[in-house]
């Protein structure tokens, strides 16, 4: 595997913010990593994408996937370098891997599958759809939240990973994410 798609090992408790567009992940990152003093890594693929296609109509293509994921993990090595204890990720590979599988019947990497195998979170916090929808540029299913959200919990439940869903305003998330970080 390509050095750049490789996750730096630590001793660090990784937690993974995952689910639809526009249910808070950002948000709550900031939140937990101010609390615990710590870092947390923002989605590479929002700058790569408004960067990339800027004035096009297309937003995103199969061969920004790779791409991005490097950049991901580039950005969460980078911030583990420097992280506390906790590193709060704003997304994943697997992230990516689901809303490739969304956008693009049949899509299948080999290179993001062994990604998402490999790269180890403590836990998933699964944001859910009861945050008001704020569009912008990138952003495209706001008639499709419920749909997404069920997605995302399928891939969850069908790989076995540890996840807690997050509802609410955000102190009721981050008193409920501060809760589940406790036990891990």
């Amino acid at each position: 595997m390509e050095k750049k798609l490789e996750q730096t090992k630590s001793e660090l408790t990784r937690i993974v913010l995952f689910g639809p567009e526009s249910t808070g992940k950002s948000t709550l990152a900031a939140a937990l990593a101010d609390h615990y003093n710590t870092k947390w890594v923002p989605e590479y693929a929002r700058d790569y994408l408004q960067k990339k296609y800027d004035d096009v109509a297309e937003i995103c293509a199969p061969s920004d996937l790779i791409p991005i994921a490097k950049g991901q993990i580039q950005l969460e090595n980078a911030k583990a370098s420097v992280a506390n204890q906790y590193l709060f990720c704003d997304t994943c590979v697997l992230q990516t891997l689901t809303y490739a599988q969304v956008y693009y019947e049949n899509f299948r990497s080999a290179v993001l599958e062994h990604c998402v195998k490999e790269h180890k979170y403590a836990h998933f916090f699964l944001t859910y759809i009861d945050t008001p929808w704020v569009p912008d540029d990138l952003r495209d299913k706001p008639n499709e939240r419920l749909k997404m959200f069920s997605i995302f919990e399928d891939i969850l439940i069908q790989r076995q990973l540890p996840y807690t869903i997050l509802k609410g305003n955000p102190k009721q998330r981050l008193q409920k994410a501060t809760s589940i970080i406790k036990t891990l």
